[in-house]
């Protein structure tokens, strides 16, 4: 019995140590963009946004990184510290070319450099396509200018979370030992 028990933790405490690293909040890093507490934020040198972004006309979540559908896109930008709002802030996309030398050539939404004293800047702009683009936001007015760079995919669709991958795969393993020790069991009278 004792063995048994042994072997029954060993396969308990090993399926709550895969749970709790399939469960675990991760900070994941995208250019510019970060997700910490449940908040995107933008740093643009030593400042710093908060980013969301939504699409009204799918009336999907918030997001924070790629976007998931082309079309009609809002993205709200909200200083996080009053020091910015004095300064001037410019937010540019483009497409992803590989080179930003010819910036107005791949420039598919421009805000030119101004003061927001209400430290929020909202984006509205449709997406016709899918692609790769780069995010721009740049603040001016203070002892120098910082740019943000961020990356980002349009309509590859919501990601497929992490859990609803390895999830499965973990339930089917924990099976696994269970039958396989059951089964050992049954065959092995006297460790009853």
């Amino acid at each position: 019995m004792s063995a048994r028990l042994t072997e029954i933790k060993q396969v308990v405490l090993t399926v709550l140590l895969a749970a709790s690293v399939i469960f675990t909040s991760q900070v994941q890093a995208h250019g510019g963009l970060a997700l910490a507490d449940d908040m995107c934020v933008l740093t643009v040198g030593p400042y710093r946004m908060h980013f969301t972004g939504y699409q009204p006309l799918s009336q999907e979540e918030e997001f924070c990184e790629d976007i998931p559908e082309i079309g009609k896109t809002v993205i709200a930008l909200d200083y996080i510290q009053e020091e910015l709002r004095p300064l001037k802030t410019e937010v540019r996309i483009i497409r992803d070319t590989g080179s930003e030398e010819n910036l107005d050539a791949i420039t598919v939404y421009h805000l030119p450099p101004k003061v927001y004293p209400s430290a929020s800047i909202s984006v509205d702009h449709t997406f016709p396509e899918k692609g790769k683009f780069v995010g721009l936001v740049t603040v001016t007015g203070g002892a120098q200018d910082y740019v943000s760079r961020f990356p980002f995919s349009v309509g590859e669709g919501r990601p497929t979370p992490k859990v609803a991958i390895i999830a499965p795969v973990v339930l089917v393993i924990s099976a696994g030992a269970f039958f396989l020790m059951r089964r050992k069991n049954k065959n092995n009278p006297s460790a009853v």
